[in-house]
């Protein structure tokens, strides 16, 4: 019989629940397997995972019970949610209060929640310098996580809040280099000239949650910033152009002018940078890149991030 200890993973077929699934499942020393989330067993991303070695569980958050079933007998768990599959503030906290109420029940004895700051503690809604979104959130899917970690206070449920950020994968979407009229490549963000933004591999959540795990209790109601790296708008584009081996240029957009482009989500974006900009002291500060290579040796700056990925950078 195992006596390994089994970590719930949720949303496993996800970027973050699959880095820590993945993340587990290939240290063969960390004492724990792998209990996988999902509301499709049969995906491909979760056939992948149990070919891996981990137990694929049907559960779906708007399914109470399969919830309360899967955490049973677990240890601990890595819990997310994914906002941007519905949109809805709202939502994402009734799907964060079923974790709490299963984590909970279960009695695990650990859970690390990826989760971020809820921004209205620096930026009450009465600020006007962005506008208000879902009726009462400066950045909904920053507010709603950031809330939320009231939540597993107040149920007594042993965990560590691991507050991530903006991911270097984003490079490789709609946040890459985009050819101009000009034919020039720019690295195009709402980001103000000179401040930092904080950058990580999602990957790396996967691989600090382990470690927090097998860190057990020293981390128990701690907060861990997440970052790789800190750098400017346009550090970000010379690495970038250097990586793929063509300049790039940044070009930083007032946050108005952003929320007016008719981007998916723009509102929401551009409150995000805007957060990013006016307290980046005390979110980029929270971040210590130092303290968290001792936690995680193997955390990517974004020069190991670019060395693995500058070929999937797709420019026009």
């Amino acid at each position: 019989m195992s006596e390994k200890k089994a970590i719930v993973v949720a949303g496993a077929t996800g970027a973050q629940g699959g880095g820590t699934a993945r993340a587990i499942l290939a240290d063969p020393d960390s004492g724990f397997t792998v209990r996988a989330l999902t509301r499709n067993p049969d995906s491909s991303a979760a056939k992948e995972l149990a070919e891996l070695g981990a137990e694929v569980v049907r559960t779906d958050f708007h399914d109470e019970p399969t919830v309360h079933k899967a955490f049973e007998g677990a240890y601990g768990a890595f819990l997310v949610t994914n906002f941007w599959a519905h949109g809805s503030a709202a939502k994402e906290t009734e799907e964060i209060e079923v974790l709490v109420r299963a984590a909970k029940n279960a009695e695990l004895q650990h859970v690390v929640w990826s989760t971020l700051e809820d921004t209205r503690e620096l930026l009450p809604l009465q600020d006007e310098r962005m506008p208000v979104l879902q009726e009462k959130y400066n950045v909904p899917h920053f507010d709603a996580k950031g809330e939320g970690n009231e939540l597993f206070r107040q149920a007594g449920v042993p965990t560590t809040f691991l507050n991530t950020t903006f991911f270097f994968q984003g490079f490789l979407s709609m946040m890459g280099p985009k050819r101009a009229e000009n034919g020039k490549l720019m690295l195009t963000l709402p980001l103000e000239e000179g401040k930092l933004l904080a950058g990580v591999d999602v990957n790396d959540i996967g691989r600090t949650a382990l470690a927090i795990l097998k860190g057990g209790e020293r981390f128990i109601g701690q907060t861990v910033g997440l970052a790789g790296d800190h750098l400017t708008g346009a550090q970000y584009a010379q690495k970038l152009g250097a990586a793929i081996g063509e300049p790039v240029r940044f070009q930083s957009v007032p946050y108005d002018v952003f929320r007016s482009l008719g981007v998916p989500a723009g509102d929401e974006i551009a409150n995000m940078f805007q957060y990013y900009g006016d307290f980046d002291q005390e979110f980029t500060g929270a971040r210590d890149l130092d303290l968290l290579r001792e936690i995680n040796p193997a955390l990517k700056s974004f020069d190991d991030w670019l060395a693995e990925n500058a070929a999937k950078i797709q420019v026009g």
